[in-house]
């Protein structure tokens, strides 16, 4: 089986695990899965040599696991900072950039206290990152966040139902 193919089947199992991630009301339940879901993506895109986003995406499995302990604003910093050096690293030209804007909006939304913030800014990251593996050329990857943000959606009207406050 082709490298490419394998990305595609480890994207298939992250799909699993981003679409219970948002049917969670406990947010600790949520970045747990987004975790697991991580590690998957960065897997992938290590197949596909995008470094950058592998990087970002293996921070982004470390940074959800933190998440669970702690909301410090400190340790945001220290995440985006980490994302920004990894970006700067691994710099392959504007898919670098849009990997990085997707990474680092998920990190604020990752260290938000409020489940309904986290989905929030969760929406724009994952728009980001749709973009990204659009470009990058991975069809599995694009139906994943596609997934991700009908499920960040469905479970957002389960909890929230239309309300929108972006407090």
């Amino acid at each position: 089986m082709s490298e490419f193919m394998v990305s595609q089947w480890l994207i298939g199992i992250a799909i699993i695990f981003d679409l219970v991630s948002f049917q969670f009301k406990q947010k600790r339940h949520i970045v747990a899965c987004l975790a697991v879901s991580g590690v998957l993506i960065s897997s992938h895109f290590a197949l596909l040599q995008q470094w950058t986003a592998a990087g970002l995406m293996l921070v982004a499995a470390i940074r959800y696991v933190v998440t669970i302990f702690s909301h410090s604003k400190l340790l945001m910093s220290l995440f985006l900072a980490i994302s920004s050096f990894v970006t700067l690293v691994t710099f392959a030209g504007p898919l670098s950039l849009i990997s990085f804007a997707g990474s680092a909006t998920q990190t604020v939304a990752a260290f938000s206290q409020s489940d309904q913030r986290l989905r929030q800014l969760m929406i724009i990251g994952t728009s980001l990152w749709l973009l990204n593996n659009t470009l990058v050329g991975s069809p599995t990857a694009v139906l994943m966040e596609l997934l991700f943000i009908a499920s960040n959606l469905v479970g957002y009207y389960r909890f929230y139902g239309t309300r929108l406050a972006l407090d």
